[in-house]
């Protein structure tokens, strides 16, 4: 099992979610994020004065898949998500020691 984060844009999370979906995907938990990475803020005017935004709103979504899905949520994540500019994400796998469900007691894959 493995746990994918992915931070993306915010305008792609309906594609993003749909195609996940479509792909199998049973499961997500959405958080709405801020920071930076290359991307380094931008500039912006407020009533006339200039400021510097350093950190970017994105949004993270949380997924837990057994690893025979791992790399088709991937792929789905990265061909929607993907618009070809600097800040469109990232994601980070990790491995998934164990998963319990909370109302049937019931553990590993079959949990998620």
């Amino acid at each position: 099992m493995k746990k994918i984060e992915a931070i993306v844009r915010h305008y792609k999370l309906d594609e993003v979610k749909s195609a996940l979906t479509e792909a199998g995907v049973q499961g997500m938990t959405v958080s709405e994020v801020r920071g930076f990475g290359r991307q380094r803020g931008h500039k912006e005017m407020y009533r006339g004065a200039e400021y510097t935004v350093d950190f970017v709103p994105k949004v993270k979504i949380e997924l837990a898949v057994a690893d025979d899905l791992l790399q088709t949520a991937i792929e789905t994540i990265l061909r929607v998500a993907r618009t070809g500019q600097v800040g469109d994400g990232k994601i980070f796998v990790t491995n998934l020691a164990e998963v319990v469900r909370i109302r049937t007691g019931e553990t590993g894959a079959g949990a998620i």
